[in-house]
């Protein structure tokens, strides 16, 4: 391949997950579904986070719990911090998985780790209350403090 065709790729690339993101956010879902299918495949984790995001909730297609996890975990791993938020959400709730507040923590960390503070705010909560971890205040201050609470 050329570079200057390595260049239209990337750009058309781009202009995919961009009008994918665009369709989510506007609520057109089976658009975005089209759009951002090949994307998650490709091992888009944003794209596969919104796939996640739709298949969980029934969103232009019908509930499909495993497809849910199956592309929240494949975001979760490439480093996604909101699809690692997710997925400890999942964990946290028992929603497609069976509930696990270890898995929880383990997804909240990571994501938080990164700086999202719904994720270190939760994870505050957790220390807070003892979930998934050992019982530990100095912990939840610390975390609700690096959330800005």
């Amino acid at each position: 391949m050329t570079e200057q065709s390595d260049e239209k790729q990337s750009a058309e690339y781009m202009m995919a997950l961009q009008s994918g993101i665009a369709a989510f956010e506007t609520k057109e879902f089976v658009s975005a579904y089209k759009l951002l299918l090949p994307l998650a495949q490709a091992d888009n984790p944003e794209a596969q986070y919104r796939l996640a995001i739709m298949a969980q909730n029934g969103l232009g297609q019908v509930v499909n719990e495993k497809e849910a996890i199956r592309w929240m975990r494949m975001a979760a791993e490439q480093g996604f911090d909101l699809a690692q938020h997710g997925l400890g959400f999942m964990y946290m709730q028992g929603e497609c998985v069976e509930q696990d507040d270890v898995q929880a923590v383990h997804w909240f960390r990571l994501s938080a780790e990164q700086g999202l503070i719904g994720a270190q705010a939760t994870l505050g909560n957790l220390y807070e209350q003892g979930r998934g971890v050992e019982k530990d205040l100095d912990e939840a201050k610390r975390w609700y403090d690096k959330a800005g609470f």
